[in-house]
């Protein structure tokens, strides 16, 4: 039996441990669209301190940039793939649980670019980015 892209991708999930930690999970995909959606909640681990002002650090901020846009393009080419790049903006201070949506913008057989948006408590888009993926699953 082949196994569908929604249960590759959850088994790729469950298959790391930071993805397990930081609790991200994937709220919707498309794979004909090339979009996906993940969520992080504001742990208190990712917090930039304890004085009660809610900021996650930049660094899960990032790594939730990176994940979504691998699983973008893992949604369309039907595995987890290498990144090769990625950068992130930040644009205000995010806070409270974090949506990433991710659009793929290219699928080549070497490289694949994908745009992510992050948005914050009340929808407030608090970061985007750019991701480089390999085009071949690992």
């Amino acid at each position: 039996m082949t196994e569908t892209i929604a249960e590759t991708l959850d088994k790729a999930m469950q298959a790391s441990p930071f993805i397990r930690f930081a609790g991200l999970r994937i709220v919707a995909h498309d794979s004909k669209a090339g979009t996906l959606e993940m969520e992080m909640p504001a742990r208190p681990e990712f917090l930039r301190g304890d004085d009660g002002d809610g900021m996650v650090h930049g660094g899960p901020v990032a790594a939730l940039i990176d994940t979504a846009g691998d699983f973008a393009v893992a949604a369309v080419v039907g595995g987890v793939v290498p990144t090769i790049n990625f950068r992130t903006d930040f644009l205000r201070p995010a806070r409270g649980t974090l949506r990433a949506v991710a659009v793929v913008r290219r699928i080549g057989r070497a490289i694949c670019i994908v745009d992510i948006d992050v948005f914050g408590a009340g929808g407030t888009l608090c970061a985007v980015g750019r991701g480089t993926y390999s085009g071949q699953p690992k």
